[in-house]
């Protein structure tokens, strides 16, 4: 009987073998955790749909930074939810600095300073009474350049209130170059810009609305991505290259893989991807109910999204994933 003279079964015969030989690794410096500061809380609050997250005081905030940082974190992106009295028609409340995502970036800054990269949500959903990401014209429609003209606005106010990153994330067209003159208008040449390029109309955010408690009238098929678009994907991952994106990213990311191996391919700058609400959210319930190892599919799920070639990745298990990388490695 013949036997095989090559075997690759030769590098799998033992975890330290394995470990030697893998090809791709995920390093807690690549993750980032997402964090939900909800205005005039005193405790965190849970979010009955994404376990084990919460909606953060400003104390546990800092807590929730300070720890992230010692885990080895890459770095922290905050989204603010302000009280429903401070939603109005134009999110004025995200403007302001002593709204409670500027006073939260102020916290977190003072938290951990730069040991980890502090990054913050440019958007305006969070703090409109209609939940849309810009201001609506006459029409029920979203005001394209009206919009624009309160996110240069919102991106100054974050980089004064010490942001590292800005994330603009209502795929406004033009809003990355909008937003990094008015930076450097400012006077913020330093302050990066993470582009929200390729966002897709997807299912998946569902838990996320609960997080920040969004009161979306409609839905934003106007102006984020169809599911089915790649070639979209990439002219939109283009154009906010040229209009001055440090970083570039895929959202969410386990359905759209492929995406994030498009624009890899495509640009030379870092690309993120971010595994949203509802991937996280299924794998819990799975493994609440005994179906899979939620541990195995949690380090399984990042793996094939750093594979993809996302450099950087958006996920709520962040500084758990990060103590298990570093006991693993």
């Amino acid at each position: 009987m013949a036997y095989p003279d090559i075997r690759p079964r030769r590098l799998r015969r033992s975890a330290a073998m394995r470990r030697l030989v893998e090809e791709t690794r995920v390093s807690p410096a690549e993750l980032i955790l997402p964090l939900f500061v909800k205005e005039g809380l005193t405790e965190p609050r849970a979010i009955s749909s994404l376990p084990g997250v919460v909606q953060h005081s400003r104390e546990s905030l800092r807590k929730a930074a300070r720890e992230a940082a010692g885990a080895g974190v890459g770095g922290l992106m905050i989204f603010g939810v302000p009280t429903n009295e401070h939603k109005d028609e134009t999110g004025s409340r995200g403007l302001d600095p002593d709204g409670i995502l500027n006073v939260a970036i102020r916290d977190v800054i003072a938290e951990v300073g730069d040991a980890t990269v502090v990054m913050s949500d440019l958007c305006l959903d969070e703090f409109t009474s209609h939940g849309h990401c810009g201001v609506l014209a006459p029409d029920g429609t979203v005001d394209n350049d009206a919009t624009l003209d309160l996110y240069a606005q919102m991106g100054v106010a974050q980089a004064e209130a010490g942001a590292h990153v800005v994330g603009p994330s209502g795929m406004m067209d033009g809003q990355v170059g909008v937003v990094r003159r008015a930076l450097d208008q400012a006077g913020h040449q330093d302050v990066a810009v993470l582009a929200y390029a390729v966002k897709y109309a997807s299912s998946f955010y569902g838990p996320f609305r609960e997080a920040v408690e969004s009161t979306l009238q409609g839905d934003r098929r106007t102006y984020q991505q169809s599911s089915g678009n790649v070639r979209e994907a990439l002219r939109e991952v283009e154009l906010d290259v040229a209009e001055g994106a440090d970083m570039v990213m895929v959202k969410p990311a386990l359905p759209y893989l492929d995406v994030v191996a498009a624009v890899r391919d495509r640009v030379d700058v870092p690309v993120a991807a971010y595994q949203v609400s509802g991937e996280y959210a299924m794998v819990e319930a799975a493994a609440a109910n005994g179906w899979l190892d939620r541990e195995g599919v949690m380090l399984e799920t990042l793996t094939s999204i750093k594979r993809a070639g996302a450099q950087i990745i958006l996920t709520y298990w962040a500084t758990e994933a990060a103590q298990l990388l570093r006991a693993r490695y």
